[in-house]
């Protein structure tokens, strides 16, 4: 088959659109090429790097002309590793790409050209905002290296400051590197499936400060396991839970099924919406605290609940939203798959004294359908689901229990944009569509949408 372009062949190219993942857009005789750290409206000169039947590669050779809306002088490791891929991109412009993102997939999937999709509501500083960092740890010139990988490779490049991790996760991962290097403990290798530290993970409360360090193992021994708590705690003394994993799997899978409190506690604590959390190693836990409270707040809002109302949250996780709106309404209970998510979530109901919140440990679309045998009412419900959307049964069920407004909490404007097109079909409007910017500096966009009977 033959294509206007061929491998390593440059070409002078203009930019004229953006993919989802933030790639520049140029076409030749019709065929799209995506090109890395380039900006709509820009001409590069680009290498071809490599052609596929619907569209190309291609890399920067020269930059001719440059955007208005470039930052200029960026740590171009950021784009490479994947880490921060529109750091090069205006925020202001960030926020404009990520409203049309959400405007294009309610025209091309959902054919609702007409709802509402509002400004994204961005961050004041949108940098330092991961409360959790997950950072392989590989063997490089011969010493124990922490960094992250270049994309769609396996080869890490050296990291320290991580640009979009909150300062102290930053540190803290540069001195467990140091305390790893002094005790040689040995650096994973993933081709000989040798080697014992993975991955270090950190965990923080935004507001408590307080910290959990995970150190991912692949085997059970951590040697000196006491020198290296020891080290840990004396150096970061904000440390209040370190946790060992174990995972043995040849597997890009980053935990383990094993876990063991090494020293303090299993959980550390954080705020959201002025309610307190306990946080566990294997915990779902919004990464941008500061833009979760916005998230968790545009969506009661949305909801504009009443004192009488019966609500549902579909995976509830452990609970931070059910329990976020549980004093503005008669009654919560959420569901969820997994069985620790909910035994936390009825931890942090008794933690905030909140008695009017239930948890059930099911698959939503299961107990749903449970819900709907029994004819158990419910005026809003709350869903927030992972990546791939709402299961083709839980649509049904929602159907058939009626609630007269829906709020659809989206990690995936695709997904979403599907499910409100079903929901749509069976009698429910989408009233308004929010973004909201909780990573920024990455193409990822989250979303609240209301819908309503």
């Amino acid at each position: 088959m033959e294509y206007p372009v061929k491998k390593n062949q440059q070409l002078l190219v203009e930019i004229i659109d953006l993919t989802h993942e933030g790639l520049g857009v140029a076409k030749v005789d019709g065929y799209p090429l995506f090109i890395e750290n380039t900006l709509p409206g820009e001409q590069v000169e680009i290498l071809v790097l490599k052609v596929g039947k619907k569209f190309g590669f291609g890399k920067v050779v020269k930059q001719v002309t440059v955007s208005e809306d470039r930052v200029e002088q960026v740590d171009e490791t950021f784009i490479r590793t994947g880490i921060a891929p529109l750091i090069h991109l205006t925020y202001e412009k960030q926020l404009a790409f990520k409203q049309d993102q959400v405007k294009n997939v309610f025209e091309r999937i959902a054919k609702l050209p007409e709802v509402p999709v509002l400004k994204t509501l961005g961050m004041e500083n949108p940098t330092h905002y991961r409360n959790k960092a997950q950072i392989p740890v590989r063997k490089i010139n011969n010493q124990l290296e922490t960094g992250f990988f270049r994309k769609n490779s396996h080869d890490l490049v050296p990291i320290e400051n991580f640009l979009i991790q909150e300062d102290p996760i930053d540190d803290a991962i540069k001195i467990v590197r140091d305390i790893m290097r002094r005790f040689n403990v040995k650096p994973y290798n993933e081709q000989e499936h040798v080697g014992n530290l993975r991955h270090i993970i950190i965990r923080q409360g935004h507001y408590t400060k307080e910290m959990m360090v995970v150190l991912v193992t692949r085997t059970a021994k951590l040697f000196p396991q006491k020198n290296i708590i020891a080290a840990i705690k004396e150096a970061l003394p904000q440390v209040v839970s370190i946790v060992q994993n174990v995972q043995p799997e040849k597997s890009n899978v980053i935990l383990g099924k094993e876990t063991k409190i090494l020293d303090g506690e299993e959980a550390f604590t954080d705020q959201l919406l002025g309610n307190e959390y306990r946080i566990s190693a294997e915990s779902f836990y919004q990464v941008n605290t500061k833009q979760a409270e916005v998230l968790y707040q545009t969506a009661i809002d949305f909801a504009d609940f009443s004192q009488e109302d019966q609500v549902i949250d579909a995976y509830c996780g452990i609970g931070t939203i059910a329990l976020s709106l549980a004093n503005q309404v008669a009654h919560v209970t959420g569901i969820e798959v997994v069985p620790q998510a909910i035994e936390d979530a009825k931890v942090n109901a008794e933690l905030n004294n909140i008695t009017n919140a239930d948890f059930v440990v099911g698959k939503a679309e299961e107990v749903m359908d449970e819900w709907v045998k029994e004819n158990k009412q419910c005026d809003v419900l709350v869903v927030d689901p992972p990546r791939k959307g709402l299961e083709e049964m839980f649509i049904e069920k929602t159907v058939e229990l009626g609630p007269k407004k829906m709020v659809y909490i989206s990690c995936n404007p695709a997904s979403l944009a599907r499910d409100c097109a079903h929901l749509v079909e069976h009698g429910y409007t989408v009233k308004k569509v929010q973004p909201v910017d909780m990573f920024p500096q990455t193409a990822h966009v989250e979303c609240v949408a209301l819908l309503e009977k």
